[in-house]
């Protein structure tokens, strides 16, 4: 009864020890992704969710006959945990969390199954040199990502709707509009910046436009003004891309150039019934990784704000 007690109790304890020793151990990593290298990237997204799950389930493991289901459970355990420290420290927002949890619940279960076929496995190799190794390849990856310089792809995004008006008619629209209604959108109720209105300083190429947003101001000069066919203007000034829902006044160092708007247009085209076909786009660069992940939410998110434009013009044009 006694030796029952004495292993239940050890095995508590390095269950404690793994989530606390490798969510700190997170925690200086993401500081130094963040605040030091500036590189939210494979490091942080990738690498740092599978070696939380795989140092977890190392120390879990290490000499203790425990479970399988209780060594995944715990590294989800640890990356809940990770993530909650992350908005206790002012770090993150729910909003951004929420974004990044299927990758990083992906990557910390692959981290899992690694932990778990290395403490499982006949080979002979040291735990703690394991897990040594696994704690510096993150800052390790980190560092080298902070310290290359990559080439940006320019994305653009179009978004179209026909709109039962004159080419003329939508133009006007189009240069400037009035305030919007507030949004019913989900999406900008979490805190993404979403459009207001728009106004206009001058006329033809040289005018500057001004984009308001829940955020601030999107301050575009017009370089191309075809009426009532094309406006196309370049971004000169944009303000956060959010509002992070957090316990306090945070601003993450990825609301400031990591998405960058470069610049937009409005195309208007003549249909045969006498309606216009009006397109919407907006070229930008994501400084994000991995892109096949977050250029997903951000031409979702894109798309949206089109979107809202758009149906706002159309409202305004048909009435």
């Amino acid at each position: 009864m006694t030796k029952t007690i004495i292993l239940t109790q050890k095995i508590n304890l390095q269950k404690i020890l793994s989530i606390a020793l490798t969510c700190s151990l997170g925690w200086v990593f993401t500081y130094l992704a963040t605040n030091i290298f500036r590189a939210y990237a494979y490091g942080l997204f990738i690498w740092l969710p599978f070696v939380l799950g795989a140092i977890s389930t190392l120390i879990y493991a290490y000499k203790n006959p425990t479970s399988r289901k209780a060594l995944r459970n715990n590294a989800y355990l640890t990356l809940l945990i990770f993530c909650i420290g992350l908005l206790l420290f002012a770090w993150e927002g729910i909003i951004c969390l929420i974004m990044a949890a299927p990758i990083g619940f992906i990557f910390t279960y692959l981290g899992f199954l690694v932990g778990y076929g290395l403490s499982k496995s006949k080979v002979n190799y040291s735990t703690p040199t394991a897990i040594i190794l696994l704690m510096l390849s993150v800052p390790s990856l980190m560092s080298f990502e902070g310290s290359i310089n990559t080439s940006d792809d320019l994305r653009s995004v179009t978004t179209s709707i026909k709109i039962n008006a004159s080419l003329e008619t939508v133009w006007e629209n189009v240069i400037a509009f009035p305030q919007l209604k507030e949004p019913t959108e989900f999406i900008f109720k979490t805190g993404i910046a979403y459009p207001i209105n728009a106004t206009i300083s001058g006329h033809g190429v040289g005018a500057v436009r001004h984009c308001n947003f829940s955020t601030g101001s999107f301050i575009e000069p017009i370089t191309i003004w075809d009426e009532p066919k094309l406006l196309r203007f370049s971004v000169d000034e944009q303000p956060e891309t959010m509002k992070e829902l957090s316990f306090y006044d945070i601003h993450p160092n990825h609301l400031h150039g990591y998405w960058i708007s470069k610049r937009g247009q409005f195309k208007l085209i003549a249909l045969p019934n006498g309606h216009t076909l009006l397109e919407g786009t907006t070229w930008y660069v994501n400084k994000i990784k991995p892109d096949f992940y977050w250029t997903t939410w951000s031409d979702y998110i894109v798309h949206e704000i089109h979107n809202r434009v758009l149906e706002h013009i159309k409202e305004q044009a048909e009435h």
